[in-house]
């Protein structure tokens, strides 16, 4: 290709200056008439031309390809009924078909589902976009998306310049059931309820009717009930401990159902106590008891109801008992009438003087039993024949006394199942394999002999110390020593005694943190993460159920004492249901209502417009695979059962040739020519 070009030997205002100086000169010259006029002008040509330079350029140019990208959809939705076979098969005709194209590049991109914290659906252009952000728009071909129709970063128009065609997998008119979570209580009082709100839309069908929903807590089976379809409905559900409770919705499968994906939800709620009562019953004064109270006083929380026993029948004085104490001891109201009241009754160096009748002690066996919480503290006193030990109260207790009291120094020792039990795990200064306790000694041990439970820690001799049982629905602690308040004095160095003491409260009221046996899953950098706690040997594998409905087995390594780990790709939004034949749990991948399962049905609407505005098109590959043509820009890039792409005919230059048009030699020659002419003429 020639093109005319100019180097000019001196700077451009130079030169223009130059050319507005010959052309007020020639214009004066023919003004006044002079002699000669053309043949001046002529030179002044001349002399511009020469400092003007001009240069014939010719270029050397090959054809660039054209760029086309091929967008291949393979997220979540994709994975319904045969849309991925199909998508794979469209997609290996389109491969044959382009290779046939001459100067054409074709780039292919991926898009996939993200089970992620971020809301992102199916970014089916920001894949587009990346491929071709290196290439100018004038060598864009187009794009081609092989999708479900299912796009949720759509723009409202292309800047390539390029026609874009979709071709959309799956069937026109599906219709699918989906359960939405509207809104959910995140926090709730513990013993109350706490409402979710939650909406049942048949998708492509009947708007009319009930759908039953139903519920499970804690992967236990909480009931069912009827919502209307369409319809923002309330429902309750009761929050029974502190902590994280799991509720699971699940709506059952509509008419014609698409996908179970989006019929189900989980939503976490945590329970918190609004007051903790605790009754706490002090034998005698002790040096312990101080700890206990500002302990539990210290807490907002706690609501506690404190006795201590200042005068037992055996001593005899004359202090009046209005001046021993501000109030009766209402033994009928706090172990008749409110018993059940309390979410936890501490016994601390009790004895059993006649105080409280036989009866009181069967009614808190029977409190116990019925799901209550009870924590003994024993000193001297419960190796005597007056230990609490000896009343209806022993139903309960897990360590019977030997009556020996041993009076050595000595230094808490969690045992093997106190290593693996959630209330002695990892206490601070605790002993560990390769070296013994750092905290403080004690210097009394109540002998006793384990009956049932676990002992999680020992003391002198390997005697219990610390033990720990479930009875019935009720959990017990027997703490068999009266130093742990050596440790909140900080004697040498102290110890956890707050922590131990907290551990163990909210073990007894059933705290889901310090379960010993627990399944738990949560989802964390595209993996799920399964931890199975457990005062067991060994645990038997967890299946693991995806949101389609997929099963996996998933073995678990031992990480620690107690604590069993194992991990999976959750690569789909949704529920996942893990179990072990004996509990369950489930965690959710995304957004608690994702767009990407938020309506998985296949559709032309959402990419038709900005097809047609790019001079592209949409179409069913149930209606056929459309034949592809190169075509010229400016002309009709789709057309019934076709799909067109630009034909560019972009080129680069290979080389480039300067060729002056006026030498030196012949502008010195022209000049000095048009001079002479010029003087001639002038001279006749």
């Amino acid at each position: 290709m020639d093109s005319l070009a100019f180097a000019p030997h001196v700077p451009a205002s130079l030169l223009w200056a130059a050319i507005a100086a010959a052309v007020l000169l020639t214009a004066y010259a023919f003004l006044v008439r002079a002699r000669g006029v053309g043949a001046r002008a002529l030179a002044l040509l001349v002399l511009i031309l020469a400092l003007a330079n001009p240069l014939m350029v010719r270029q050397s140019r090959a054809p660039l390809s054209d760029v086309l990208a091929v967008v291949i959809d393979r997220s979540q939705s994709m994975d319904i009924g045969s849309r991925l076979p199909d998508a794979d098969r469209a997609l290996g005709e389109l491969k044959k078909r382009l290779a046939r194209e001459t100067n054409l590049d074709v780039r292919y991109a991926t898009v996939t589902t993200k089970a992620s914290g971020e809301d992102d659906g199916t970014p089916a252009f920001s894949a587009l976009n990346a491929v071709l952000a290196d290439v100018p728009p004038s060598r864009v071909a187009g794009a081609i998306l092989v999708t479900d129709g299912e796009v949720h970063d759509t723009p409202a128009k292309l800047r390539t310049g390029a026609p874009l065609q979709a071709l959309i997998v799956g069937r026109r008119g599906e219709r699918d059931r989906k359960l939405t979570v509207v809104d959910a209580a995140r926090y709730a009082i513990v013993g109350q309820k706490a409402q979710i709100v939650v909406r049942v839309d048949d998708l492509g069908g009947d708007k009319s009717g009930p759908a039953h929903v139903a519920l499970r807590i804690d992967g236990s089976d909480a009931g069912a009930l009827s919502v209307p379809l369409g319809r923002n409905t309330p429902i309750t559900v009761p929050i029974a401990h502190e902590g994280e409770s799991v509720v699971e919705i699940e709506a059952e499968p509509g008419p014609e159902e698409l996908t179970l994906q989006n019929n189900r939800a989980v939503v976490a709620i945590n329970g918190v106590r609004d007051r903790l009562r605790v009754l706490l019953i002090s034998g005698e004064p002790n040096a312990g008891e101080r700890v206990w109270r500002n302990l539990l006083k210290g807490d907002p929380s706690v609501d506690l109801v404190h006795f201590t026993i200042l005068r037992p029948p055996e001593k005899q004085d004359e202090t009046p008992l209005k001046e021993l104490s501000l109030i009766v001891f209402p033994t009928q109201e706090l172990f008749a009438e409110k018993l059940d009241g309390f979410d936890l009754v501490i016994f601390d160096r009790y004895s059993e003087h006649g105080i409280l009748p036989l009866a009181y002690f069967q009614n808190i066996s029977a409190y116990v039993y019925n799901g209550g919480a009870l924590l003994v503290s024993a000193g001297p006193e419960f190796a005597g024949p007056l230990s609490i030990y000896r009343t209806p109260l022993s139903t309960v207790l897990p360590a019977q006394p030997s009556g020996e009291i041993v009076a050595q120094p000595y230094k808490p020792i969690v045992t093997p199942d106190g290593l693996a039990h959630p209330v002695t795990r990892d206490l601070p200064g605790a002993n560990t394999d390769k070296a013994p306790p750092s905290w403080g000694r004690w210097f009394r041990l109540i002998g006793a002999n384990k009956i049932t439970g676990a002992t999680v820690m020992n003391g002198a001799g390997d005697k219990p110390l610390l033990v720990l049982d479930r009875i019935g629905q009720g959990r017990v602690a027997e703490l068999l020593s009266d130093q742990g308040w050596l440790w909140a004095r900080g004697y040498e160095g102290g110890g956890p005694e707050a922590e131990l003491l907290r551990r163990l409260a909210h073990w007894l009221m059933k705290e889901p943190e310090l379960e010993e046996e627990r399944l738990t899953a949560a989802i964390a950098g595209g993996d799920i993460v399964i931890e199975r706690r457990t005062m067991a040997a060994a645990t038997p594998p967890v299946t693991l159920t995806d949101p389609a409905g997929k099963t996996t087995t998933v073995t678990l390594t031992k990480v620690e004492p107690g604590i069993w780990r194992g991990q999976a790709k959750a690569d789909a939004l949704g529920l996942y249901r893990v179990t072990d034949g004996k509990l369950s749990a489930v965690a959710a991948a995304g957004p608690l209502n994702p767009k990407e399962v938020a309506d998985m049905r296949a559709s032309d609407a959402i990419l038709r417009p900005v097809a047609e505005q790019s001079g592209g098109s949409v179409h069913w590959l149930t209606d056929g695979m459309p034949d592809i043509r190169r075509v010229a820009r400016g002309h009709r890039m789709a057309g019934d059962g076709w799909i067109g792409i630009a034909a560019n005919n972009a080129t680069r230059v290979t080389s480039v040739e300067q060729t002056p048009l006026l030498p030196a030699w012949a502008a010195l020659l022209l000049l000095l020519g048009t001079l002479m002419f010029a003087w001639r003429q002038e001279g006749r």
